[in-house]
This record gives C-alpha cells, sequence and structure tokens, in this order.
C-alpha cells in the first residue's frame, strides 16, 4: 500500500469559479485508475493545538503500490490538472507513506 497526502494552501485573491474548478480537478483526482481509495476535503472542524488546519484542500489517495502511485503522477488528466491549477496555490506540501 502506498498512501500520498497532498495539502494545499490556496492563493488569497482567487475568484470562487477558480476555486470551484480547483475543487472539481483535486475530486478527479481521486478517481484516476490506479487509486485505490481517494479522498478531498477541507481542513476538519478539530481544534486542538497540535492539529494543522492552516491549508484550505486536503487530498488523500491510495495505492496498491510505489508502481500504482508512479502511474498516477504520469497519467494524462494529472498532468493537466497541474498544468491548469498549478497557479491557483501558494503552497503544496505533500507526505507519503507505505
Amino acid at each position: 500500500m502506498m498512501v500520498h497526502n497532498v495539502f494545499f494552501w490556496l492563493r488569497n485573491d482567487l475568484t470562487s469559479a477558480q476555486v470551484k474548478e480547483f475543487v472539481a480537478g483535486i475530486t478527479m483526482l481521486a478517481t484516476l485508475p490506479s487509486v485505490r481509495h481517494g479522498f478531498t476535503g477541507r481542513p476538519s472542524a478539530t481544534d486542538r493545538p497540535i492539529i494543522d488546519r492552516t491549508y484550505d484542500y486536503g487530498l488523500t489517495v491510495v495505492f496498491d503500490d510505489l508502481a500504482g502511485h508512479d502511474a498516477y503522477q504520469i497519467h494524462p488528466d494529472h498532468l493537466v490538472f497541474l498544468e491548469k491549477n498549478k497557479d491557483k496555490w501558494a503552497t503544496v506540501k505533500i507526505y507519503d507513506f507505505e
């Protein structure tokens, strides 16, 4: 199993249409062929000092193995998402684990 977690801090000047386009994009990423499980969302309402809730959106996708992850990275829809949306975030952080 390979878990790929991506956290996005969006630019403050985005229009609601741009945010909607971004959300549609990360939702689509969770459905690509090598993804076994996919989840997207905003920070939870949990509020403890140890929890980082500063990001705007999170994406978690689970693959059977590293090969599934690698196929996801070069999938045409993933590449289109990056090209169309990379200017929408100020920061992105990725945490992978197996």
